[in-house]
């Protein structure tokens, strides 16, 4: 959303910075992403598609899934929420097409989802007092820094040992 999520920040002793969003505070980027390990464990990866003002439903989710298929090779393991995206019929017919193998999580179960930490770790820590003008900045900065996550194999592991499942 265009609100800022607003942190706890360092400042000059009496001068309390003021955050004053620009944009329209109705206006959002949906996104989807992807965490992942390669069978051995010993490469992670971060993968995600984000989309400006609208829900991101079923259409979207399987142009990437398409996506994530050119990028992932050998047998892929998705562990989903039940969003109901997720549940649609041409996304599961794909994802037979393919020979995915889909494991649910148990209902309401944040703390299971592996890619829980990684929206947390932008929304409330980099992200955290940003107040972008438009969509596209928040689209942006999303971009640069999941860029800058994937540079580093530790901070990957990091993220994901957040996460109440066992990855590892």
């Amino acid at each position: 959303m265009m609100d800022p999520v607003v942190r706890r920040t360092w400042a000059v002793r009496g001068r309390t910075p003021i955050i004053r969003p620009k944009g329209r505070s109705r206006e959002k980027v949906s996104g989807a992403g992807a965490f992942v390990i390669s069978p051995k464990g010993r490469r992670l990866g971060w993968y995600l598609s984000l989309v400006p003002k609208e829900n991101f439903r079923w259409p979207r989710l399987l142009t990437f899934l398409r996506h994530l298929r050119r990028h992932v090779r050998g047998p892929v393991m998705l562990v989903w929420d039940r969003s109901q995206s997720h549940k649609n019929a041409h996304v599961r017919r794909y994802l037979t097409q393919v020979g995915w193998q889909v494991e649910l999580l148990p209902a309401y179960a944040p703390e299971l989802n592996p890619v829980e930490p990684f929206w947390s770790y932008f929304k409330f820590g980099r992200l955290a007092n940003f107040t972008p003008d438009t969509v596209e900045e928040i689209r942006h900065a999303v971009r640069r820094e999941a860029r800058r996550t994937c540079r580093s194999q530790h901070l990957l592991r990091s993220i994901a040992s957040r996460c109440a499942l066992s990855l590892f």
